[in-house]
């Protein structure tokens, strides 16, 4: 039997786990092995729910609490060889807590929309500002981040071997990485162009607003590899799915890779889009990333092959008749999106006898190298 993992955060996260459990479900009847969905027990906090606490000593516990027990629930989940888990949003502290321990970075493939060209974006998760460590004194908050070559290289090691079977001829246009690096002394650097010689591959780290500069000047070729700091690109996100004519940010989902080697191997999908705790219990919520995560699960770790294309057509099919919630200018509720959806999903063709397969692998040429400058 496959497990997959499921997390639940306040907010609409209850109302989008429920979609998730229906989608999931009707995507893999005939998988082989069954596919067998595993909760935490625990409902993580919302940045709302929490300052509803009024209390930041309570506030720092709580957000404590939720990244330990998250924490272990990955990690007991990778332990039993589950293959990925579904998240609905939870507090931003406590998530970037886990993602520091256990070295995760966001990737999401941009482009193939209106636009021509491809973009890589790999998210570092596991270093920087986001994953700092809070201490209080009267009026005053000191954070204390860090950054490592260790995991500066697993980063840029796992990016390039994703791009590598994300494009399997082995081109790849330009390798970018956007980082606040001229704060680190010259050490983040001289790490980045020692591991490029060792590569025998050509990266240029930039500062973001330099990125932001050619963005906006020259665009991206094809095939970029963007790799970046996550203050920096959980910011320009939606600006990037812009300029390379993707879907809204509200429709997409993206996958958390854990780099640990105690949780390597594990999968998170999550809504791009936050817990929208202003729609909690009105049945309002889009859940049209939660529905995309559920297809990519079924996919790529339940062995349900078409599962993916057989949603982007039923999704195509409400697109035409309008039906959609009301952050896209519909007027149909969450559960009349999900009932549609299920009713114009096309049949899924049945997974081969073999269980689910690990995802094909590439090694591209050694020497990969650039196309043009800044």
């Amino acid at each position: 039997m496959t497990a997959v993992g499921l997390a639940v955060g306040r907010g609409t996260g209850p109302e989008l786990a429920a979609v998730f459990e229906r989608v999931l479900t009707a995507l893999t009847p005939a998988a082989s092995p069954p596919v067998r969905i595993v909760r935490s027990e625990r409902l993580y906090h919302s940045y709302v729910s929490l300052r509803a606490e009024r209390d930041v000593d309570r506030v720092r516990r709580l957000t404590a609490e939720d990244a330990e027990h998250y924490e272990d629930f990955c990690r007991t989940l990778a332990t039993a060889g589950t293959p990925a888990v579904f998240r609905t949003a939870i507090n931003a502290q406590s998530l970037y807590l886990v993602r520091r321990r256990l070295r995760a970075v966001k990737v999401d493939l941009l482009g193939t929309g209106t636009r021509p060209g491809e973009l890589l974006l790999v998210r570092d998760q596991a270093q920087g500002f986001y994953t700092g460590e809070n201490r209080h004194t009267p009026g005053e908050v000191t954070r204390t981040l860090t950054f490592r070559r260790d995991i500066t290289e697993a980063v840029v090691a796992y990016a390039l071997e994703r791009a590598r079977r994300e494009w399997p001829d082995g081109r790849i246009g330009r390798i970018v990485m956007a980082y606040k690096f001229h704060l680190l002394d010259g050490a983040f650097d001289t790490w980045v162009s020692a591991l490029a010689d060792r590569l025998g591959v050509r990266i240029e780290v930039f500062q973001p607003d330099t990125v932001n500069r050619d963005l906006i000047t020259h665009g991206l070729p094809d095939r970029t590899l963007l790799i970046a700091g996550n203050e920096w690109a959980d910011i320009m996100h939606v600006v990037l799915l812009d300029r390379l004519g993707s879907d809204r940010q509200e429709n997409r989902c993206t996958e958390n890779v854990c780099l640990d080697p105690a949780a390597a191997g594990l999968v998170e999908y999550q809504t791009v889009h936050g817990s929208a705790d202003d729609l909690a219990g009105a049945d309002l919520v889009n859940p049209v990333a939660t529905i995309r995560a559920a297809a990519r699960i079924a996919e790529r770790h339940a062995g349900c092959a078409g599962a993916v294309g057989a949603v982007e057509a039923a999704l195509a099919v409400l697109a035409e008749r309008g039906v959609q919630t009301p952050d896209l200018g519909g007027r149909h509720s969450t559960t009349a999106v999900t009932d549609a959806l299920l009713e114009a999903l096309p049949d899924v063709a049945e997974p081969p006898p073999a269980a689910r397969p690990p995802a094909a692998r590439h090694s591209g040429p050694r020497g990969t190298t650039l196309v043009g400058g800044p």
